[in-house]
């Protein structure tokens, strides 16, 4: 079935890349918001085997980071970073109850180095931005466990595995593991940034890498064939055996 939404958000994303490295902020303006309304009409047009309930739930997380889109614009105003991440942590609790569904299950292997790159992001905002520190560790939080969810290997259990994370392949459900490995790059970029680039140039340059990533992250995690109740998970399990919470 063809994809247009889905392309024309990598048309969106490239143009609002382009503009975050050149400096063209009226070209974000006109670009950036219009990433997750087109993941989020992609939802509409291709999602046909989602239940009800996880088609809102998407929804409604592609909606929060819209939000949080618009007001990381300006992502040097502290105020607005908060606000964003406030909207974001919307959309992460919204993927975590999406991966749960799914079946995926916290893993202490996954788990651990995540929770040791939190404590990690915490620690260094004390110590720069202390203002900052909380609201922004508590949306790591959010952002970590959707991450472990995510990459919970018997979300794709045909998939390969190295490390205990799925190497991509031609199942969409092989590629969360991927999606929330670029949302957690793309989100230490943005703490990295806010305290160590100083230059306009770095910033643009931190700033244009961030939303690359932020932009690959959302193409994987949010395509509709991923929470399309086909196949579950049981089908793909020797003897069939499902698995708790799965569809």
């Amino acid at each position: 079935m063809a994809r247009p939404f889905r392309a024309a958000y990598v048309a969106a994303a490239a143009a609002t890349v382009y503009a975050a490295a050149t400096g063209r902020d009226r070209w974000q303006w006109a670009t950036k918001p219009l990433l997750m309304p087109l993941l989020a009409a992609d939802v509409l047009h291709g999602g046909g085997d989602l239940a009800a309930a996880d088609r809102r739930v998407l929804l409604g997380a592609l909606g929060a980071a819209t939000v949080g889109d618009v007001l990381l614009i300006d992502p040097d105003d502290d105020r607005r970073l908060v606000a964003g991440a406030s909207a974001f942590a919307v959309m992460q609790a919204g993927y975590s109850a999406l991966w749960w569904r799914r079946g995926a299950r916290p893993r202490p292997a996954i788990a651990l180095p995540r929770v040791a790159a939190w404590l990690g992001a915490g620690a260094l905002l004390r110590a720069r931005a202390p203002k900052l520190a909380v609201p922004l560790s508590s949306y790591g939080a959010t952002l970590g466990t959707a991450a472990v969810l995510a990459s919970d290997p018997g979300l794709a259990p045909a998939a390969k595995t190295v490390a205990g994370t799925n190497l991509p392949d031609r199942d969409p459900r092989s590629r969360l593991g991927l999606g929330a490995l670029l949302f957690t790059v793309s989100d230490g970029l943005i703490v990295l940034r806010r305290l160590f680039a100083r230059g306009d140039r770095s910033r643009r340059v931190s700033e244009a890498v961030i939303l690359s990533t932020y932009a690959a992250a959302q193409y994987f995690l949010t395509d509709p064939r991923v929470h399309a109740n086909q196949p579950c998970l049981a089908e793909s399990m020797p003897g069939n055996v499902r698995p708790t919470g799965t569809g």
